[in-house]
């Protein structure tokens, strides 16, 4: 368990995860991998017998899984998987061709972009690039001046004879950098940090407790490490020793990929093809989310929400109604209100000529109070204890009645469950939030005989993927706005950030745990704009706003209101100008959610992505790279002070001024409450759109390519019709623009100190159209 600092009361939960056990002075226990002989090769790797210090002989396998991909396996028996894979498989390889060579003492795997080395005795480990560059090398087990073990190298250990995890270390230079391992909300560089994976409620987001747990780390060496296990795996990156990253899996087996880059979107791209490609939202998706927020709701209300947001002229697609659409108390029976929505079918008509579509709220979770729980219980549809009982759990930590937890790894439980959704989406709800699901205590029992530690994690997965499965079946798409995940979530878009609290520093380490989380191959992630907990001081609202605004996807929710004009009319005008500008960039920003889906590199982009090369892009982790193009500083302090780092590789042109930057320097900007830092890297071809108050179905019309300093250029730009290749070739006082592809371009407009006197628009002369800008004067 993570540190608990002292005189301060831990708020422990009904999950918390079971630690493992820890040794006592002098006790023995680990069983190292000491050396191996070859028992076999064929065209994908080689199969050993492996010898442990303490005489046992167990199997291990290495073996390409692709190229660029080594899959090395520990068990007692190789037929052996993850407990979790009882529920659902995480992930999916397939064996890919490798030249295999023995002799001298070694084993070489190699497997076109990473080639593993195994020497036999003693036993040693290292995986190497193309060009024989050392990736990563294991660490045969460091021991301090007294001779106590301080790394678990390959091998398993025991706690009074039983089995209790597998474990793998690799050395680690003292400058090299780790990012990953999910939603975490500390710092980028997980350099010094234990990663547990295990999904937490995490009663906010400033904490290494996190919802979304992916057990894949990238280094900035230019390799991935990727675990296959559903169970809680820790992860010690550089905190027992400095010198040594450390697995420690206490499963039925040991198995982990080696994915080679060099570049970390190669590695993504690798992790992808093993774990599944991101589902792409529906273009509506993209516009704002508005919440009715944590409080008692009515269908009065919603509807007088609904006429207040077209009043206003503010963008809107979706209207997210939270808790309350249920009867308190029976949450989540997944029935309306009666007394509060009368007419629920009416009202979700009169919503959609509006141009909303409607999100509910929901969890897995069903409070005893609810009419449904003697039926669910009764047939077998709850999780239960090992006597039998349904276990009846603090999922609300107090908040509210305890709860059973739907059973979905029974067939018959998810029928039902289902058919609790199916009329909601028939009535016209368009999409589901799935909060929660992080409460799988580890003593419960499933239907299908998994304990409680082998399905907590995978839990989110099975609950995401049962609603995905019966939204796709009525509404067409596969789309929920999801709080927890694990490995292979991306196929669940999208995902927020759950309960951060509404202050400056929770919008910090929101944006820390959306970096983490992209870097860890999920592209579409969002938070909770205003922050959820507490109310925001106007100017927090404001700059929240306009970070959410220019993140992957924005809904604005909270305990209190989120609605613009319930603050002063300034913040209401500031807000709205920031969904307005988001609205103008869609075109874009659908251009980079397709290109995410297709490779796996997040719409939210560390530095790190697009500038390896950079080493201080590997240390940047509050500001980011939205696609590929354009750079944006959320401003984090009251004073709207803040440092900017501009990367390497381009010049930048500040979006307000046009004034042009030299990559790889810092910037100190004063920025006032009507924008934020906002950068466009030069020679980038930005498509716009005017200003739209909901997100137009079809292909984009009537555009404007703004050339970000007047020079050449080119853009891949997605749309209805397939995708357009924009060039722009600078000549003389001349840009010729070409559009090759649907795209309706009809306009040229310039930015920067040398724009171009003439415009030619597939060999058309257009007027250089002068750019409007992006922030209100």
């Amino acid at each position: 368990m993570p540190y608990r600092p002292p005189l301060v009361p831990y708020e422990t939960f009904v999950a918390d995860p079971p630690e493992l056990p820890t040794r006592a002075p002098g006790e023995q226990g680990a069983a190292v991998v000491t050396r191996a002989e070859v028992v076999g090769t064929d065209p994908h790797g080689v199969t050993l017998a492996a010898t442990t210090d303490d005489g046992a002989t167990l199997a291990a396998r290495v073996e390409s899984a692709g190229d660029g991909m080594i899959r090395v396996r520990l068990a007692e028996d190789l037929a052996a998987r993850s407990r979790s894979a009882r529920a659902l498989t995480l992930v999916h390889p397939e064996p890919g061709p490798a030249r295999v060579t023995v002799g001298g003492g070694y084993v070489r795997v190699d497997a076109g972009g990473v080639l593993a080395e195994i020497r036999l005795d003693p036993w040693g480990l290292r995986f190497l690039a193309p060009d024989g560059r050392l990736l990563l090398a294991a660490d045969p087990g460091t021991r301090d001046i007294s001779g106590r073990r301080r790394t678990l190298p390959l091998g398993r250990s025991y706690v009074d004879g039983a089995p209790v995890a597998w474990h793998e270390s690799f050395t680690a230079p003292g400058d090299e950098r780790f990012v990953g391992f999910g939603e975490k909300f500390t710092p980028l560089d997980k350099r010094g940090q234990r990663p547990l994976m295990w999904n937490f409620d995490a009663f906010g987001g400033e904490s290494d407790r996190s919802h979304k747990n992916v057990p894949f780390y990238l280094s900035d060496r230019g390799y991935g490490v990727l675990v296959d296990s559903g169970l809680p795996v820790q992860f010690d990156v550089c905190a027992a020793t400095h010198s040594s990253v450390q697995l420690l899996v206490p499963d039925d087996l040991l198995d982990y990929y080696v994915l080679a880059g060099p570049t970390p979107a190669e590695v993504l791209d690798r992790l992808d093809r093993l774990t599944g490609r991101p589902y792409l939202p529906p273009r509506w998706a993209f516009g704002a989310w508005i919440s009715s927020g944590f409080f008692p709701d009515s269908q009065q209300r919603v509807l007088e929400r609904a006429r207040l947001i077209r009043e206003r002229d503010i963008p809107c697609d979706v209207l997210h109604l939270d808790c309350y659409w249920q009867v308190a108390g029976n949450w989540s029976d997944l029935r309306w209100d009666e007394e509060a929505f009368p007419d629920p079918a009416g009202m979700l008509k009169t919503l959609s000529e509006q141009g909303f579509r409607v999100c509910l709220w929901m969890n897995p979770y069903l409070m005893t109070g609810s009419p449904l729980y003697a039926e669910a219980e009764a047939a077998g549809y709850l999780l239960r204890r090992a006597d039998g009982s349904t276990y009846v759990a603090d999922t609300w930590h107090g908040s509210y009645p305890v709860c059973a937890i739907v059973d979905l790894t029974n067939p018959a439980a998810v029928r039902w469950f289902t058919g609790l959704l199916r009329p909601l989406l028939e009535q016209g709800v368009a999409v589901f939030k799935t909060d929660f699901a992080e409460g799988v205590p580890a003593d419960a029992v499933a239907h299908n005989g998994m304990t409680g530690v082998e399905l907590h994690n995978v839990y989110a997965l099975l609950f995401n993927d049962v609603v995905a499965g019966v939204t796709e079946e009525v509404a067409g798409h596969r789309t929920v706005w999801a709080r927890s995940s694990y490995l292979g979530g991306q196929r669940h878009s999208a995902q927020w950030s759950g309960d951060v609290n509404a202050t400056w520093p929770g919008m910090a380490s929101t944006l820390r745990g959306g970096l983490s989380h992209g870097l860890s191959g999920v592209p579409f992630w969002s938070h909770d704009t205003g922050g959820f907990h507490g109310t925001p001081e106007p100017d927090l609202y404001v700059r929240w706003t306009q970070f959410g605004a220019l993140s992957p996807l924005v809904r604005l929710h909270g305990t209190t209101s989120r609605l613009p004009w319930d603050f002063p009319p300034e913040a209401e005008r500031h807000a709205v100008a920031a969904l307005r500008l988001r609205y103008r960039l869609l075109p874009y920003l659908w251009s980079a959610a397709v290109m995410a889906a297709r490779t796996g590199t997040p719409m939210l982009r560390a530095l790190l992505l697009d500038t390896p090369e950079d080493p201080t892009a590997w240390t940047v982790d509050l500001q980011y790279r939205l696609g590929t193009d354009l750079l944006v500083a959320p401003v984090l302090d009251p004073s709207g002070r803040r440092d900017v780092y501009l990367p390497t590789g381009a010049d930048w042109l500040d979006a307000a001024t046009g004034q042009r930057h030299p990559g790889g320097r810092h910037l100190r900007v004063d920025v006032p409450i009507d924008r934020l830092p906002l950068y466009v890297r030069h020679g980038a071809l930005i498509p716009v759109l005017a200003p739209a108050g909901t997100v137009a179905e079809g292909p984009f019309r009537d555009v404007t390519l703004v050339a970000w300093g007047g020079v050449d250029g080119r853009a891949v730009v997605s749309d209805d019709g397939g995708d357009t290749v924009i060039t722009a070739v600078r000549d003389g006082d001349t840009l010729r623009v070409r559009v090759d592809g649907p795209l309706d371009v009809r306009r040229v407009s310039a930015v920067g100190a040398d724009t171009p006197r003439r415009v030619l628009l597939d060999g058309s002369p257009v007027p250089v159209t002068p750019f409007d800008g992006w922030f209100p004067a």
